[in-house]
């Protein structure tokens, strides 16, 4: 199936996050790559998430979900930033499923849950922003969570710990490496009205932007 038809079929809007493998995506020990990924839509049968790597329409892999398990799946359909997946499970499994959906709509919805931008870390509504390196070099990222202090965010790239960054407009170093992605913290900490905005600019606009950071990110390098 492809987005097209799947937007029009019933689904839950719920945002969820997971992560997944993709084949001949492997790290430098020679494992299975993890990448993050967060669900956009979600029914019984089909996922379509935000995701750092697309992979190929046909591909077998497997995802994960703190909220639903394990899956294995195949990729349907790709887009911009993302993709749809096909659940290969039991009957009795998309039972299971369907009804915790309904639990996790009825959750989302109940207005007596804190809204989840007050909490320390929060998802941003753009999930996709860029890298750029010291070198001059950039690739795309999927951004996990936020924070003033830092963000966390799934990449091709693999830094290693202490490289110094910019995720969109903010200047940072990598803290922390886990399973799907690492975390960066921040030179300087944002403010909670401006880091949405500076860490997850439009592309377009970004390559002015994050330009005027090459050379304080040449001088973290230099510094270690």
């Amino acid at each position: 199936m492809n987005i097209e038809k799947f937007l029009k079929q019933r689904a839950v809007k719920i945002s969820v996050s997971g992560s997944y493998t993709l084949p001949n995506w492997y790290d430098a020990a020679g494992q299975p790559r993890a990448f993050a990924c967060r669900t956009r839509r979600v029914s019984p049968f089909r996922v379509l998430v935000d995701a750092p790597v697309p992979g190929r329409i046909g591909d077998q892999f497997t995802s994960f979900f703190s909220d639903f398990g394990k899956f294995d799946c195949r990729v349907s359909d790709i887009m911009s930033g993302g993709f749809l997946m096909e659940l290969n499970t039991t009957a009795a499994t998309r039972k299971s499923l369907a009804q915790k959906l309904t639990w996790l709509e009825q959750r989302e919805n109940d207005p007596s849950i804190q809204d989840r931008r007050d909490h320390a870390r929060f998802i941003p509504e753009i999930p996709h922003s860029t890298l750029l390196f010291a070198d001059g070099s950039s690739c795309p990222c999927f951004i996990i969570d936020i924070s003033v202090s830092g963000v966390a965010v799934s990449s091709t790239a693999q830094p290693e710990l202490g490289t110094p960054l910019s995720v969109g407009a903010c200047v940072g170093r990598v803290t922390r490496i886990f399973a799907d992605g690492f975390a960066i913290r921040f030179v300087e900490q944002q403010r909670r009205i401006d880091v949405e905005r500076l860490v997850t600019h439009a592309p377009k606009t970004l390559p002015t932007r994050v330009a005027a950071n090459a050379p304080r990110l040449q001088r973290l390098q230099k510094l270690g």
